[in-house]
């Protein structure tokens, strides 16, 4: 465990809830599942891949962007990118949706309206909006960009549905809490959100299903 991840935890257990969390589910790594599922060499090509991504799954994805690569020579950059037209993309299996948002992305990326490759140094607020900024990404695509790649330690995508259902089920409420609610209730996890939404993600995926009825 790093020291950061350390201090995360300490910061956490404050909460009586997600104390029982960590009891029961362990100090989950939120940066771990990028590394092993969704590797990427740049934080441009990181990027792509996360708008390639977007409502599929993560295997469905790899195939996806494994064409790309192949049809852009072997890497995903702006230029190669924009040397392939839509129709070069849509070949691989992209919509003609996600073929538009790769091209503003590289287009923006080439002439300097966004630098993903200096984004280290970008607070988050500011990543933020330079993200969402690119047709095609979302706020959700953005922070699980600022999590996955960039690593940052606090970040809580609060409109995530996982999200909200886990602290539904931590606190013993009635429904899942609105994204608002879900903001305010992890004012006091700063500045470690991030290791707050991984446990909770973690307490969700571990949660034992109802039993089924006898009949």
């Amino acid at each position: 465990m790093t020291r950061q991840s350390a201090a995360a935890y300490r910061h956490l257990s404050a909460d009586p809830v997600l104390a029982g969390l960590v009891a029961r589910v362990g100090r989950p790594d939120p940066y771990d599942w990028a590394a092993r599922e969704f590797p990427a060499a740049t934080n441009f090509e990181a990027m792509a891949l996360h708008i390639v991504g977007q409502q599929i799954s993560v295997a469905a994805a790899l195939t996806i962007f494994a064409r790309v690569t192949a049809r852009a020579g072997g890497a995903v950059t702006p230029a190669a990118l924009l040397r392939l037209d839509e129709d070069d993309l849509r070949s691989c299996g992209l919509s003609r949706a996600k073929a538009r948002y790769l091209h503003d992305l590289a287009r923006r990326q080439a002439d300097g309206t966004i630098d993903l490759e200096h984004m280290d140094d970008v607070d988050d607020t500011t990543a933020l909006a330079d993200l969402t900024a690119v047709h095609g990404v979302g706020l959700w695509s953005a922070q699980m960009f600022l999590i996955h790649q960039l690593k940052r330690a606090d970040i809580l995508p609060a409109g995530d549905i996982g999200i909200r259902r886990a602290v539904q089920y931590a606190w013993h409420l009635p429904e899942a809490p609105t994204v608002e609610d879900t903001r305010r209730r992890a004012l006091p996890w700063a500045p470690y959100r991030t290791y707050a939404s991984a446990l909770l993600w973690t307490s969700l995926r571990a949660r034992t299903p109802p039993a089924e009825p006898a009949s």
